[in-house]
């Protein structure tokens, strides 16, 4: 199998994460009317669907290192797709809730699965590379399902959307079934369970380090998926079609940053890159947090934030990169680790930022604060580290054609 060919697999595998959080977006205030609840639990109902992607990923992670990634992963899919089901029938806050929870669970399967998979076949800028372009696939999620749940919403609701996932569940089961061969030999599995990997993880401090950033990009990227439709449905009236839009439009500067990233990394490097996207993500998010000081309007809000997708893309998969480096025969632990530090806090600190009502104030200062302290951690602890720690990413020659 060609690595564009892997990487489409992998990317659409790895569309659990967006879709279960973009598809039915733009229908959260319908859901929060419908139920009878509040604008923070209907948030919260993001929130559970993360913490389930964060926490499945250090069980299936592990187990993906111990019997191969094939196996795990098809559970996880054909579970996301029966929990789906349940979400569009659920009476309930409290049980949809349960319900999102545990259909992140198995979704999480398809994301750590699939950065597995890439570290097996791949390694060093050629990591990158793959990165890239399974993030360029896997972006068709949040600007495709946006403007699909805003034209569905009306139509279908809520449940529907929820139905329609169930449905995505199924084609992707069967994609991993028949398109994706096993990457990991027995020779190279781990007999032993993942605490002893989780250890010799944890007592990196160098790839520490890449689990706190990721934390704090996670948070502020959490921040933004749970706010955005509230900030400019509510506070700047926009319709559930145009917000659609204006969330897809991000998403393709997220695909435009990602393609820059992959021609640039080839000279600057991953390290240098890291560096680069990091502090411009808290520059843009400093400046979005001003417009809103300053009460400039939706425009002036749209422009930074757009800025920030452009280079988000490029801290993501060079650090990811980066983290994997030298952690090759522990691949799905290291995943694990790394999805969960962007999964597990944002979903815990957007609902708590919210409390008195979402605003523009609340997103822009919460994602200020977020990408400002990844940015200080990158300069002061992760780049003296690298330099200290010289780790295996450099760039091969020559770089192989199918990339």
């Amino acid at each position: 199998m060609s690595l564009r060919r892997v990487a489409v697999v992998l990317g659409l595998l790895e569309m659990f994460g967006p879709i279960s959080m973009d598809l039915y977006m733009p229908a959260l205030p319908q859901l929060a009317t419908e139920l009878n609840t509040s604008e923070s639990l209907a948030q919260a109902t993001m929130s559970a669907c993360m913490l389930g992607l964060a926490l499945g990923q250090l069980v299936v992670g592990p187990l993906s290192d111990r019997f191969g990634r094939r196996r795990p992963l098809l559970v996880g899919v054909g579970l996301f797709a029966l929990l789906s089901l349940v979400c569009a029938v659920t009476p309930s806050i409290e049980l949809l809730l349960a319900a999102r929870f545990f259909q992140g669970l198995c979704g999480s399967a398809g994301i750590v699965i699939a950065l597995a998979v890439a570290r097996d076949l791949t390694e060093g800028v050629d990591l990158v590379r793959l990165l890239v372009m399974l993030t360029t696939v896997g972006a068709l999620a949040p600007i495709v399902a946006p403007v699909v749940g805003g034209q569905l919403a009306p139509i279908m609701g809520w449940r529907g959307i929820f139905a329609v996932l169930a449905a995505i569940g199924v084609a992707l089961f069967v994609l991993a079934l028949t398109a994706l061969p096993e990457s990991l030999p027995p020779s190279a599995r781990h007999a032993r369970g993942g605490g002893e990997g989780f250890g010799v993880l944890l007592k990196d401090r160098l790839f520490l380090s890449f689990l706190i950033v990721g934390a704090f990009g996670g948070t502020a990227f959490f921040t933004y998926l749970a706010s955005i439709s509230f900030v400019l449905q509510d506070s700047y009236s926009l319709s559930p079609q145009l917000f659609s839009l204006c969330f897809a439009a991000n998403a393709v500067m997220s695909v435009i940053g990602a393609q820059i990233n992959r021609v640039v990394v080839r000279k600057a490097g991953p390290a240098r890159m890291y560096a680069i996207c990091t502090i411009a993500t808290a520059v843009a998010a400093l400046a979005m947090l001003l417009t809103v000081l300053f009460d400039a309007g939706m425009i002036a809000l749209l422009i930074p934030l757009a800025l920030m997708m452009l280079v988000g893309g490029g801290t993501q998969s060079n650090g990811t990169a980066l983290a994997l480096a030298d952690h090759r025969d522990r691949a799905g632990t290291a995943a694990a680790l790394l999805g969960t530090a962007g999964f597990a806090i944002g979903p815990l600190v957007a609902p708590l930022a919210s409390l008195g009502g979402t605003t523009p104030l609340t997103m822009s200062l919460t994602m200020t604060i977020a990408y400002t302290g990844a940015a200080l951690l990158v300069c002061l602890t992760v780049l003296p580290r690298l330099r200290r720690t010289p780790i295996g990413v450099t760039i091969p020659e020559p770089v192989p054609p199918g990339l």
